[in-house]
């Protein structure tokens, strides 16, 4: 990436920027900043707004623009991060007039941990300035993802465990330039309620069907679980706000509770789930609308991601993990995968109630890719579908771009061990060409047969022209995030539809 300000709204030249305004005196009387990014180069502005990893600054002549703060010098990124905390302590209602910053100052992070039932909280600092790590061991929920850019952190607790007086299913945490930018939890819901026996290649297996009475159940849950959590934010923040929160077809109505620059926003989709989100409350006052960034910013780092081996290999690297837990949510997880790595924001869970998420977890992959590529296009970013046989050279057209390919297949047994064995062996090879050779005479495709009981959506990321294999991922977490296997055995078990999130 290169060292410099990224014009994410206004798409103007840098030099345009920094060219005609040097240095001045009024720094020191208008409340301006001297600030440096890290190619040394240097501008003075007020601060407007902070939001999550971008910063809204003035120029003297009054222009304004929205610069990523990872670009700024470390030092401007402490100063960025004292003046946001000088901020939340102002009395007062926030900037957009909602009273996100100073609501419910008189209330401790302890008090709150309290009733929560749950370390979230620094005592000291809430959540949104410190470290994403920090905040997940204190709450010992596992790393599910890390690149240079994002860091997640998911659990999908047991049945004793308890946020907000209930039971979450799924916990995850968000984090991008060191920062914690939010929390997502989702409790009684289609998928996890009447999960399989187990992650990864397990959520295939059931030991009973889904009951009769499942959607009987699943209405009690979801009821008790929103009743639970409300009462429990109520009794210490008062009475929740109600707002319209989310774009596109993820627009939803919630409950809105805030602390200290921190909002608390509970979603009850009948017959869906229950969610809980916590996130800035600057972010909440704008709806959960996010700024876009440049199709030239979003195009230059994605092609950064494409790394090419000294044996061939051509691999998307840095994708973003999401472990889909114990239920069908492939197709749903694996989407949030694609978008989240070309800079949009995603959930599985919201995906997968757009594709009519069944009891137990599997969803209508079309009906779902439909609704995403409505809102891809809102949003100025393409979709794009094929059929056929696998083949390197279509595939590398999107790999060579930094693009995975999204990929309908059978993921039966025989071949995920198949996959597992050639990953292993790949690690110890010095001698390529004997491995083309070697692969070239075996016969394990023979073994591979379709089945529709294991219909699975993954993510194509990688191919090696010379030894004719090709590297998939799975949401299953970071042990699937790379294996391989020869074309033709992939080709056994395809279901011949590809689909490519791109710019």
């Amino acid at each position: 990436m290169p060292s410099e300000f990224s014009m994410i709204r206004t798409g103007i030249a840098l030099v345009l920027l920094l060219g005609d305004l040097a240095p001045s005196r009024a720094a020191e009387t208008a409340g301006l900043h001297t600030f440096t990014d890290r190619g040394g180069r240097t501008i003075e502005a007020r601060v407007l707004s902070q939001e999550k990893t971008q910063v809204k600054i003035q120029r003297v002549d009054g222009r304004e623009f929205v610069l990523e703060m990872a670009s700024l010098s470390p030092a401007d990124q402490k100063f960025l991060e004292e003046w946001k905390r000088q901020e939340s302590l102002k009395p007062g209602v926030g900037a957009t007039g909602s009273p996100g910053l100073a609501a419910n100052a008189a209330v401790t992070a302890a008090a709150l941990n309290e009733a929560l039932g749950q370390p979230l909280l620094d005592a000291a600092q809430g959540l949104w300035a410190v470290a994403p790590d920090g905040v997940a061991a204190r709450l010992k929920w596992p790393r599910e993802s890390q690149t240079p850019t994002q860091m997640s952190f998911r659990a999908y607790p047991g049945a004793e465990y308890r946020l907000a007086g209930a039971r979450p299913f799924s916990a995850a945490l968000y984090g991008e330039g060191g920062k914690t930018t939010s929390i997502s939890l989702v409790f009684a819901n289609r998928g996890d309620l009447f999960g399989a026996n187990g992650t990864a290649e397990e959520h295939f297996d059931r030991d009973e069907p889904i009951p009769e009475d499942a959607l009987a159940k699943l209405k009690t849950a979801i009821a008790a679980d929103a009743g639970a959590i409300a009462a429990t934010l109520t009794r210490v923040l008062g009475e929740p706000e109600k707002q319209i929160y989310g774009e596109g077809e993820g627009r939803r109505r919630v409950r809105r509770w805030d602390w200290v620059g921190h909002a608390f926003l509970l979603s009850e989709e009948d017959e869906q789930y229950v969610g809980l989100a916590v996130v800035p409350s600057e972010f909440a006052d704008q709806r959960g609308k996010t700024v876009r960034v440049s199709d030239a910013s979003v195009r230059e780092r994605i092609r950064a991601t494409v790394e090419k081996r000294e044996n061939g290999d051509v691999v998307v690297k840095d994708i973003p993990m999401v472990d889909q837990g114990p239920k069908g949510y492939c197709a749903p997880a694996t989407c949030e995968r694609a978008m989240r790595h070309v800079g949009m924001q995603a959930d599985m869970y919201l995906l997968a109630v757009a594709g009519g998420s069944g009891l137990g977890g599997g969803v209508s992959v079309e009906r779902m890719l439909q609704t995403v590529g409505r809102d891809l296009k809102r949003k100025g970013r393409s979709f794009e579908t094929f059929g056929g046989s696998l083949n390197v050279k279509k595939l590398a057209k999107f790999l060579d771009a930094g693009l995975p390919v999204l990929w309908r297949m059978d993921s039966i047994k025989a071949f995920n061990e198949l996959a597992d064995e050639r990953t292993a062996q790949r690690k110890s090879i010095t001698d390529w060409k004997a491995w083309t050779e070697k692969l070239a005479e075996d016969e394990s495709v023979k073994k591979l047969v379709s089945d529709d009981q294991h219909a699975h959506c993954t993510m194509i990321v990688g191919y090696n022209k010379e030894t004719g294999e090709i590297a998939f991922s799975d949401s299953w977490g970071e042990r699937f995030a790379e294996r391989w296997v020869r074309i033709e055995e992939a080709q056994a078990v395809s279901k011949g539809a590809f689909y490519v999130i791109g710019l």
